[in-house]
């Protein structure tokens, strides 16, 4: 079956034609009796579909197999894997994009250090707090809106309202005095080292505050991980990939996993070779 599917898996070129996806990793458990080891399943998503790649290694070279020759914009946590691949700026083959840094993961670091600065970490998830109600705002405003109308409206927002509170985050930041080493210090120093990442999502509406989306897809692969184990071998990594793939991608479209992946197989027994990827069944039905 998994055979018959892998057309479809290898078309996850859809997902690296957004102009804006996420990317993130979790570890993986490969079994081998005479090697086992910790494994990576990355993960990319755009807002309709993932793709699931589980490969030896969460290096540079992990996150260059998975992003192929993007490009567009990244948005991801500050894992430096993405960041050497942004500086390499396709000085090799390769991806070339921007890097967006999460919010969400900056703001976990101030969360975590809370107990023990209470005052400071407080003034710093408050004013992360108000960036967070602007896109609450933003989401419900333009509710029902065309894209394109979508987009201007969030854009005004963020160079009007949300620039500004960026601007005392970081001004703030710059009078804080903690040791570079405690909790506080190195909340504020992850945050001022990927300033500019940080900042990106003020420029184009369409990139999101934080990557949240892309961890609740890697969360499926987490959870059946701890279920299963992991993998016994190189093509039970692949397997499990494909089929994480096309079911969460299913799941996204809105359609039942079963049902798609019934139907695509379907069509790869009668036309070997058949592309049926989950937003395609999605368009044929609202067509009918």
């Amino acid at each position: 079956m998994s055979e018959k599917l892998r057309p479809s898996y290898e078309a996850h070129a859809y997902v690296l034609s957004s102009p804006v996806v996420g990317a993130d990793e979790t570890t993986w458990r490969m079994m081998a009796p005479k090697d086992p080891r910790t494994w990576w399943a990355w993960s990319v998503t755009r807002e309709d579909a993932v793709v699931y790649k589980i490969q030896p290694t969460r290096s540079t070279e992990g996150a260059r197999q998975i992003l192929r020759d993007y490009a567009g914009v990244v948005v991801a946590d500050g894992y430096s894997a993405y960041g050497k691949l942004e500086r390499e700026g396709g000085s090799r083959d390769g991806p070339r994009f921007t890097l967006a840094t999460c919010w969400a993961h900056a703001r976990r670091k101030f969360i975590e250090c809370e107990p023990h600065f209470t005052k400071e970490a407080g003034e710093a998830l408050e004013i992360i707090g108000q960036l967070y109600a602007l896109e609450a705002e933003a989401k419900k405003m333009t509710e029902g809106m065309e894209a394109s109308c979508r987009l201007e409206k969030v854009a005004t927002l963020r160079r009007e309202k949300s620039a500004p509170i960026v601007e005392e985050f970081f001004t703030w930041a710059a009078v804080q005095t903690a040791l570079p080493r405690s909790g506080l210090g190195r909340a504020i120093g992850y945050a001022v080292d990927h300033r500019v990442g940080l900042k990106r999502f003020l420029d184009d509406p369409r990139i999101p505050i934080d990557n949240n989306g892309t961890e609740r897809e890697i969360r499926p692969v987490a959870v059946g991980r701890k279920n299963h184990y992991g993998s016994r071998s190189l093509r039970g990594t692949q397997v499990s990939a494909l089929f994480y793939s096309l079911i969460e991608s299913a799941k996204m479209a809105g359609l039942n996993p079963e049902d798609y992946l019934a139907t695509a197989v379907r069509r790869a027994i009668d036309n070997p070779g058949t592309v049926t990827l989950p937003k395609d069944l999605l368009a044929e039905r609202a067509a009918t």
